[in-house]
């Protein structure tokens, strides 16, 4: 934190994201006028001072750090920040390491912040891969999946790493004591589901985390697991699934009750939850990506001002907790009972 202010700092990726950098900036300067975070701007300094000049923010609002590259969707993650290393994802996390910033946010290539993360940060011990997670709060307030898309083939003590991660994110973040787990699968037996999870199960059932067995589909905004693992394909799939729900729901009951059509757009556009449908709500519009080495959160390319501003609060907010530090703890405790090697 500031030593001057006390404030978390984060930096902001001002190039990424599909609205960037109007949004993104906008956002920015909301959360920095709201006084509890110092927000860092990482981007070319040209772009992002025009943009506070169009926007009316004051220069001296947020510091704006120089980054003269940015990494576009398609381009291969591994190859992009090794080529680009003054890209504003590189720099951004770069700024983590040396210790200018707290956090590190950006809505450009989940998979290029992911590898830049995990490359200059590096990986807490007893983590293999990154790994995102998030929870439905629409209308699961208390569960967390893992993982939601950075892996999408996973071995089975991979899982088990995700399920610890989630419930250092259940603990920390939603404030429970004891966090269950579940592991996603066809059925509810022990047997059931594919090899990945047939020979994860032994192993989180030993992992001395509160573990409960398989869960289904249906079970998943329930509650019955607070904590959720999955393979990220899996996860991503539900995710898009999960998101689609209260758009296609509006206009099937639109055009089924056109009489009311009226009554309907107003209860979507206005009635929470139903209003928007996202992982961890639609304030939050980002996850966190678990495993590496300091806080980055990963915002959906279509994140827009409010997003901005709750990815950042959010941040600080997991910066305050210090989920890293209670990762470590949580990893270092289970290997001191003998449930990890």
């Amino acid at each position: 934190m500031s030593q001057s202010s006390g404030r978390v700092r984060v930096a902001v990726d001002a190039m990424g994201g599909d609205y960037a950098p109007g949004e993104i900036v906008k956002g920015a300067a909301a959360a920095a006028r709201a006084g509890e975070v110092d927000v860092v701007l990482v981007g070319r300094e040209d772009v992002v001072a025009e943009e506070l000049r169009k926007q009316g923010v004051p220069a001296d609002l947020m510091r704006c750090v120089h980054a003269a590259e940015a990494i576009v969707e398609g381009e291969a993650p591994a190859t992009a920040i090794r080529q680009k290393r003054q890209s504003s994802i590189v720099v951004g996390v770069k700024l983590i390491r040396s210790g200018e910033v707290d956090a590190f946010i950006s809505a450009g290539s989940s998979g290029a912040v992911a590898a830049a993360a995990a490359t200059y940060l590096g990986m807490v011990e007893g983590m293999e891969r990154p790994t995102i997670g998030g929870g439905f709060s629409s209308f699961a307030p208390n569960i967390v999946v893992m993982d939601l898309g950075a892996n999408v083939d996973c071995k089975p003590h991979q899982l088990v790493s995700f399920a610890i991660a989630g419930t250092v994110y259940a603990r920390t973040i939603y404030g429970i004591e004891n966090p269950t787990v579940g592991v996603l699968s066809t059925g509810s037996e022990e047997g059931k589901g594919n090899e990945l999870v047939k020979e994860a199960v032994p192993l989180l059932r030993n992992s001395g985390l509160n573990f409960i067995g398989n869960i289904e589909g249906n079970d998943i905004l329930t509650g019955k697991a607070n904590v959720i693992v999955c393979d990220g394909f899996v996860g991503n799939v539900v995710l898009k699934f999960y998101e689609s729900i209260g758009d296609r729901a509006k206009a099937w009951l639109m055009g089924k009750y056109p009489s009311v059509k009226g009554l309907v757009g107003w209860v979507f556009d206005n009635v929470v939850p139903i209003k928007k449908l996202s992982y961890e709500g639609e304030e939050e519009g980002s996850g966190i990506l678990w495993g590496v080495d300091g806080v980055v959160r990963i915002a959906h390319g279509a994140c827009k001002a409010d997003h901005i501003v709750h990815g950042i609060n959010a941040a600080r907010k997991a910066v305050q907790v210090d989920i890293v530090g209670s990762l470590k703890q949580e990893i270092a405790l289970l290997k001191q009972q003998g449930k990890l090697q």
